[in-house]
């Protein structure tokens, strides 16, 4: 029977890589089958597209890679001078017996994020501290990853003002015609929003009590609590020295101290910098800015070549055509935009890699790292983040064959016409059913929105419904899946910088997903029948 059992071999759970690679061929074989069959619209991938798929992946998600990587390297710089340990174990001490509260604190301040502006693939950094920081706490890193996701995702699922969901959603529907009223959306977006987060709130909550009362609660396999506690968990000789010096509250010097605060500094002014306050009507950051108008001749060449590259088309002109074309020039930048030449409020990823490489080196000074420590510490930090940069990047190839492939406006447009001449009560919640099937296709909030809005936007136009709800029900459907969906970089990325496997993820918010899913649907949907 031993002999048996030792002969056994346990199976492993697919890793984050091979998830994504399965998915990546099935879909490749369904477009295959689907053109094979006649299906118009769709254009069976061939095999150069999939095995390039990954490479123009990481070209479409380059700036976000970048930014992880540099990220990593900040990070090994803050852990070389041992002010990131200290201050977690100051942070814990000081709330020995009340650490929870850190979880609907953390998640509040993450669900404004995301309602707000989008924070997602900005969250990434957070990972991996707050997964240090719960372990520290006594509870796992996988409540570390609920804290950033869920609240986080919660935040753009309610988007209330978000400029890349609900933002994009009524320029696509001003483009078309159709008049929205943002009041409407606001305060249905603050339903959902913090409808969703409470929901979210309490649920980590709970698990989080348990792992503290038992260990042995935890969905973390054995594989990735071992590798919780390799990453995070104190050392034998660090358990009895703290069991032996438990009242005893821990020491910074002076250079960890000053590393914090620029820590600190650095993570609020990316915040800061990513929301754009030009969209929400703050324009402090945009102070002593100038432009002047450049009126520009094109030729009719240069209209046609234009046009049909970006339409595949091959145009003539029967006559000679000259247009003008009038933009902004800037003479003066903003004030604030000094460091990288680009004003805070409307940064980006290649603006906060300067930003993060830049603190690297200033943290570097204040917490006395010398030259050979920099740079080691550095590239061991970027190496440690290599994983998380091929996820991304492999993530973001589905998104790509899909594009090429035509499969996600086919599904959009047949779809969409499914739904032609049904009631409001039946409209709203097999229109979210739809988005969350589009939104595994395309998990980017504003390309979903401007693919289709126009489509579904218009339709619930010209069936008289709501299409402030609609706009709502695209934000929430795509919100949801993106709290658990593969082809998320962000969510893959983040879940392998906290230790946690994908299948864990699953088990762990699966009642929780069908929960918030539920309680969107009886929301909206009432909603479209109130307002329609």
């Amino acid at each position: 029977m031993a002999a048996a059992e030792k002969g056994k071999k346990k199976r492993a759970p697919l890793s984050s890589f091979t998830i994504l690679l399965i998915i990546l061929v099935v879909l490749a074989i369904v477009t295959v089958i689907m053109s094979a069959s006649g299906v118009e619209g769709v254009q069976g991938a061939t095999l150069s597209q999939v095995l390039t798929a990954p490479v123009f992946g990481f070209q479409d998600a380059i700036g976000v890679c970048l930014f992880v990587m540099i990220l990593g390297g900040f990070l090994g710089i803050v852990t070389e001078t041992g002010a990131l340990d200290a201050g977690i174990a100051a942070l814990v001490h000081k709330l020995k017996g009340n650490e929870l509260v850190l979880i609907p604190i953390l998640m509040a301040i993450f669900s404004i994020g995301g309602t707000t502006y989008g924070m997602c693939e900005e969250t990434v950094p957070f990972y991996l501290l707050l997964a240090a920081t719960m372990v520290a706490a006594g509870f796992d890193s996988l409540t570390g990853a609920a804290v950033v996701l869920l609240g986080a995702g919660c935040g753009v699922l309610g988007s209330t003002v978000n400029p890349f969901a609900v933002g994009v959603a009524v320029d696509a529907l001003s483009g078309i015609g159709i008049a929205v009223n943002q009041g409407i959306i606001i305060a249905l977006g603050a339903i959902l929003w913090l409808t969703t987060t409470i929901i979210s709130i309490i649920f980590v909550m709970r698990y989080a009590k348990k792992v503290k009362a038992d260990k042995g609660s935890t969905f973390l396999s054995l594989q990735e609590q071992q590798d919780m506690m390799n990453e995070w968990g104190m050392k034998e000789s660090e358990t009895e020295a703290a069991d032996d010096d438990a009242a005893a509250t821990p020491k910074m010097s002076g250079r960890q101290k000053w590393s914090l605060i620029v820590f600190a500094l650095t993570f609020v002014i990316m915040i800061v910098s990513f929301i754009p306050w030009a969209d929400l009507g703050v324009t402090i950051f945009d102070a002593g800015a100038t432009t002047q108008e450049v009126t520009t001749t094109v030729t009719g060449e240069e209209l046609v070549s234009a046009y049909d590259e970006a339409n595949g088309t091959t145009t003539t002109l029967a006559a000679p055509v000259e247009a003008t074309s009038v933009a902004e020039e800037e003479v003066t930048p903003a004030w604030s935009s000094f460091l990288t030449g680009v004003p805070l409020g409307s940064w980006y990823f290649d603006e906060a890699s300067t930003w993060f490489l830049l603190m690297a080196l200033v943290i570097g000074v204040i917490g006395g790292v010398s030259e050979s420590r920099f740079v080691k510490a550095f590239i061991n930090g970027a190496a440690d983040m290599m994983s998380v940069v091929l996820i991304i990047a492999l993530a973001r190839s589905i998104t790509v064959l899909m594009a090429k492939t035509g499969l996600d406006m086919w599904i959009l447009n047949n779809a969409a016409a499914a739904l032609t001449g049904m009631s409001a009560i039946i409209f709203a919640p097999l229109s979210f059913l739809l988005y969350i099937v589009l939104s595994f296709l395309i998990p980017s909030s504003s390309g979903m929105a401007t693919v289709s809005i126009p489509i579904l936007g218009g339709l619930a136009h010209q069936l008289n419904f709501s299409v402030e709800t609609m706009v709502m029900i695209y934000s929430a459907g795509n919100g949801l899946v993106n709290l658990f969906t593969p082809t998320s970089g962000a969510i893959m990325g983040g879940l392998a910088l906290a230790k946690v496997e994908y299948s864990t993820w699953l088990k762990f918010g699966a009642k929780l997903f069908v929960v918030l899913g539920v309680v969107c649907i009886v929301i909206l949907t009432a909603a479209m029948v109130i307002l329609s």
